[in-house]
């Protein structure tokens, strides 16, 4: 039996691991973090793509149990008045709706259904260097421990270490915009929950849903320069939150009163993503999820593109018994889509909120669209519905 170590115990990570597990490989899972929440704070939604991988892991339950389902989006102006209403995804469908989560219980649910499944998880391992060589590759860890493989999937995200021995010379760079999440339970807002609302400001782009026990869940991306590494590390919630205030006052629009009812709980991030044609693979080590196609959160798909990446990898490898033929064929799948999103949404966050006029419009088809669903359901063969891949 192939053995597989998976650097990062994250969305990507875990759900690799899922996939890989159903595929019969034996597989571990090594995480830096020694708790299964982390980012317990920021949410995320998960389109129907992702949903839909999801169901192909056999977790449906696990996730549908968290979170609340989003059947249509709304967008108001910055006066405040609705331009536009329209389904999400496959909103009739109760398995492929968006869904709106706490990442980091999204997270701990995943890791929870691995541990059940009986795969190895291993916490408070953190990956110092990757060492490969042509029958196997070992990870070492900081307290001293290794771990060796037949392969070793590094999907430990945006700063990962397992990169590092893979594509060196690639860094994320900053997209443009500082996004801001928070929530609350004093909104002034009236509407039901089942819905997201977009707001298109002056000082940039607003979003809320409002969960089934009247919780509202907020964002905001506001161009600018990068919020300080430092600052990050110390957050200054009430100085976000004030900063907000400021711009998000500016438009007569719901915005800044829902800042305005949300303690100092801020969170930040900045949007950053890895450039287009890095290096994914070396020799028996490959990369997934945001170690090698991190993308800023516009278009709102890195945890969805994650959770098809698991699946597609874990077919490549059931059905192609070479492992530079399985990895090859991998991303020659899942290139050309990650990064149309990676364009799509740097765009977006820089600042084009017309990206039709550059052929990359968020509502066109994205590469690989018509042939997902065959691609990501289990019992299809990948090399007969590759889409043109080889």
């Amino acid at each position: 039996m192939t053995r597989i170590v998976v650097i990062g115990g994250g969305i990507a990570g875990t759900a690799t691991a899922l996939a890989l597990h159903k595929a019969g490989f034996d597989v571990t899972v090594h995480e830096a973090h020694p708790e299964t929440a982390e980012d317990i704070g920021a949410f995320l939604t998960l389109a129907s793509n992702g949903m839909r991988a999801v169901a192909q892991l056999g977790a449906s339950d696990a996730v549908t149990a968290i979170g609340f389902p989003l059947r249509s989006m709304r967008l108001l102006d910055e006066r405040g008045n609705e331009v536009a209403q329209a389904p999400m995804g496959e909103a009739e469908d109760a398995l492929l709706q968006y869904r709106c989560l706490r990442r980091g219980e999204l997270n701990a649910a995943l890791q929870a259904e691995a541990v059940r499944r009986g795969i190895a998880l291993r916490h408070g391992t953190r990956l110092v260097s990757v060492d490969s060589g042509p029958d196997q590759v070992t990870a070492r860890f900081a307290d001293g421990s290794v771990a060796t493989g037949d392969l070793l999937i590094g999907a430990d995200g945006l700063n990962s270490t397992v990169r590092r021995s893979v594509a060196p010379d690639t860094r994320p760079v900053y997209a443009g915009q500082c996004v801001f999440y928070g929530y609350t339970r004093s909104a002034p807002v009236t509407e039901g929950t089942g819905h997201i609302t977009m707001i298109r400001n002056s000082s940039g782009t607003f979003g809320y849903a409002v969960s089934p026990d009247r919780e509202t869940y907020w964002f905001a991306r506001v161009a600018g320069p990068a919020v300080p590494t430092e600052e990050l590390a110390h957050p200054a919630p009430s100085r976000w939150r004030a900063q907000l205030l400021e711009l998000l006052g500016k438009d007569d629009t719901p915005a800044a009163e829902i800042v305005a009812a949300t303690s100092d709980a801020v969170m930040a991030t900045n949007a950053t993503e890895l450039p287009p044609g890095a290096r994914w693979r070396s020799g028996r080590t490959l990369l997934i999820g945001d170690a090698a196609h991190a993308a800023s959160p516009a278009t709102g798909q890195g945890a969805s593109m994650a959770l098809e990446d698991a699946v597609i990898l874990a077919k490549s490898l059931r059905d192609v018994s070479d492992p530079d033929g399985a990895f090859s064929l991998y991303e020659a799948c899942r290139r050309p889509r990650v990064e149309y999103n990676i364009a799509v949404s740097g765009q977006i966050s820089r600042g084009a909120r017309n990206p039709a006029r550059t052929g990359q419009a968020p509502s066109a088809q994205r590469p690989g669209d018509d042939t997902l669903v065959a691609q990501l359901a289990w019992d299809t063969d990948i090399r007969a519905v590759s889409g043109g891949a080889n």
